[in-house]
């Protein structure tokens, strides 16, 4: 039996209070890997690295920190060398930007929007690769969005911005294969957390529907019938961290109960 086990390696992983975010901290933790969780509100930490706890029985470190926030990103780099040392899995998770279609979005939206899902992500990067380049190991794996592959109508930002993450894996995926690190990325379908109900309630406000009768028609155009939920989102983020996953390079995943339509 092939058991997951990340035990001595120091993970990060970004937006992880609540969602997604969490649920790859939990599944890292619960995989023996100390855990570092970021977030704005030290509260919603607080809470999410005890929820984390009383499933893994291990100690999750947090970092109050907004990712747009340069001074932020400066910190969180400085206090995880302070916490647990070199990180050698980093998780860039970020929750969406704005949603809207085209004429809805102004141009500090954009400009908002790249400094959330782009910026960020290059800046962790950059800080934590070239420690894992002396180690000769280390895993870097972004959460996008099943958008990377397909628009998602009235999600101007999201298809827009979350594309460029492709070219950026596969870059670095190049340049750092050789090193013993990894550089990959996921794409959620939908997942059951808050801000696929917000978008949710938004189109269904739009389309002058119920909610119920919104995610009942969501719901049928997956394969799986159902929505996924964030453990399982953490499932393969820890395989990818893993030894087992050490020939993965480069790669693209959806995770999406099959709701994708391209066969490529």
């Amino acid at each position: 039996m092939i058991l997951i086990d990340l035990t001595g390696k120091k993970a990060l992983v970004t937006a992880s209070s609540k969602g997604i975010g969490k649920g790859i901290a939990e599944v890292l933790s619960i995989a023996g890997a100390d855990v570092i969780i970021v977030s704005r509100d030290p509260n919603n930490l607080s809470k999410a690295a005890d929820d984390i706890y009383k499933k893994s029985g291990k100690k999750v470190f947090y970092i109050p920190a907004d990712l747009t926030v340069r001074e932020d990103l400066e910190k969180i780099v400085n206090e995880a060398h302070k916490l647990v040392g070199d990180i050698d899995i980093f998780i860039f998770n970020t929750g969406g930007p704005k949603p809207g279609y085209f004429e809805d979005i102004n141009l500090e939206d954009w400009v908002y929007a790249f400094r959330l899902l782009i910026y960020p992500a290059v800046y962790l990067t950059k800080a934590f690769i070239e420690g894992m380049k002396r180690r000769g190991w280390g895993r870097i794996i972004y959460s996008t969005s099943i958008a990377v592959k397909e628009p998602i109508l009235g999600l101007t930002l999201s298809n827009s911005l979350r594309i460029s993450m492709a070219g950026l894996v596969r870059t670095l995926a190049k340049e750092y294969g050789r090193y013993g690190i990894t550089v990959n990325a996921i794409m959620p379908g939908y997942i059951k957390t808050e801000r696929v109900m917000e978008i949710a309630r938004e189109k269904a406000r739009t389309e002058g529907i119920s909610i119920e009768e919104f995610l009942d028609s969501m719901i049928n155009r997956i394969p799986t019938h159902r929505m996924g939920i964030p453990e399982e989102i953490g499932y393969l983020t820890a395989f990818l961290a893993s030894e087992h996953a050490s020939y993965i390079n480069g790669a693209i995943i959806p995770i999406d109960g099959g709701l994708l339509n391209s066969s490529l």
